[in-house]
């Protein structure tokens, strides 16, 4: 079925040339009735001098058959009282009060003189104006226009109609459906467009998918301990259970505070952001864990809760992944402030550098006891990200990790 836009498209375009056609045909016929209305004067003219009134009969007659024989015309001539006065050819089957009409292809028309006399005249074209013509030449040209057009509407309204096809697919839940691209036009771009979009869209709801089961599976281990824990403590009551208790409430609540987190990164515009020390945030939560920081004050325009939590995230994932010594410093590096957080423990494999940035990635021959890396560095390459800089693993010298994160430093006004 045709859509309602090719109906309009090709409907809007008939209309134009239809248009086009009355206005011309309007114009050609004004044309030759100008024209028409001044070769009727000349001919009138024409005839009174070559059939003067005071012209005898066999001037009359010669000349009369000199004009049939010149034109190839059948002419009469008639008195006032309707008397035949001459004639050549078949002029007189054709007598005045008949009218213009046609005979055939030979066109008719009937001239009176001043003194009362009729001429009647059947000529052959093309004495007189042209009739009709650039009319149907018009036409024909309207006409071929619409035929060639057809097609030319037809692919352009196909082409929308496959991509809505597309777009409802997609709208349907079948998020893996493209549009169809074509060519460098508008309709190309908006095709193009739309399977970027899709694509985006895709791979959000992807990850929120892995990210609800990643979720769902870490959250089984601390949740098992607890009621194993609460189990005890119901029967012994003593202070191991009770910290147990605590230890697992505490990371069940982090994980949830760090799901809330990524999906507010995900769906939440830019929050206010202010000019911060970058050291200085580094050292209040260093002081934390008894780790001392060293380099020189870096400001960078963000939003300070969340470098809050991109400067915890590592410090913690050192203090838990690695080995001590643990070592931050940060520095200005050109236009860019650098935070470097390294430990020396066993490191991290080439192969697992990117993997590591991975929410609730589980490193190979880990426990479920000891779970996963969670989403503690995912939120870390995340919070740079949205700040304009990155996050990488380098390894040092002398073995250990060192994760550098390397934000857009703050121009000085």
């Amino acid at each position: 079925m045709r859509s309602r836009l090719f109906f309009k498209i090709y409907a809007t375009l008939l209309a134009s040339l239809a248009g086009v056609a009355l206005a011309s045909a309007i114009f050609v016929r004004l044309a030759d009735d100008r024209r028409e209305t001044g070769w009727s004067g000349r001919r009138d003219h024409f005839l009174a001098e070559m059939l003067p009134a005071g012209a005898s009969q066999a001037e009359l007659e010669e000349t009369v058959q000199r004009l049939g024989r010149a034109l190839n015309a059948d002419i009469a001539v008639y008195a006032p009282d309707g008397r035949l006065l001459a004639s050549a050819g078949r002029g007189a089957s054709f007598p005045p009060d008949a009218g213009r009409g046609h005979d055939g292809r030979r066109g008719q028309f009937v001239t009176r003189l001043a003194d009362g006399r009729s001429v009647t005249a059947q000529v052959d074209p093309p004495l007189g104006p042209d009739r009709g013509g650039p009319i149907a030449y018009l036409l024909m040209i309207a006409a071929v226009i619409g035929v060639a057009a057809y097609p030319v509407v037809r692919h352009l309204t196909g082409r929308l109609e496959r991509l809505r096809q597309a777009v409802e697919t997609w709208g349907s839940g079948k998020l893996q459906a493209r549009a169809e691209v074509k060519g460098t036009d508008e309709v190309a771009t908006v095709a193009k467009s739309f399977n970027q979009a899709a694509d985006r869209i895709e791979r959000l709801v992807a990850a929120h998918r892995t990210l609800l089961a990643n979720a769902s599976h870490e959250l089984r281990s601390p949740v098992a301990r607890l009621r194993m824990a609460i189990d005890l403590h119901e029967k012994q009551g003593d202070e191991g259970s009770r910290q147990e208790m605590i230890k697992n409430l505490t990371e069940i609540d982090q994980l949830v505070e760090e799901i809330l987190l990524a999906s507010r990164l995900d769906h939440v515009g830019t929050a206010e952001r202010e000019t911060i020390d970058l050291l200085a945030v580094a050292a209040e939560e260093a002081a934390r864990s008894d780790i001392a920081v060293t380099g020189q004050p870096a400001m960078v325009l963000a939003d300070p809760p969340l470098i809050t939590r991109l400067v915890r995230n590592l410090v913690q994932n050192a203090v838990r992944h690695g080995a001590p010594p643990v070592e931050i410093v940060v520095k200005p590096a050109g236009a860019m402030a650098e935070l470097r957080v390294r430990d020396h423990g066993p490191g991290i494999a080439a192969a697992e550098r990117e993997k590591v940035f991975e929410p609730f990635y589980r490193p190979p021959g880990s426990s479920e006891t000891s779970g996963g890396w969670g989403l503690g560095l995912a939120l870390v390459r995340q919070i740079a990200a949205r700040h304009g800089g990155w996050a990488e693993i380098e390894t040092p010298p002398g073995g250990g990790a060192c994760f550098v994160v390397t934000l857009p430093a703050e121009r000085p006004a």
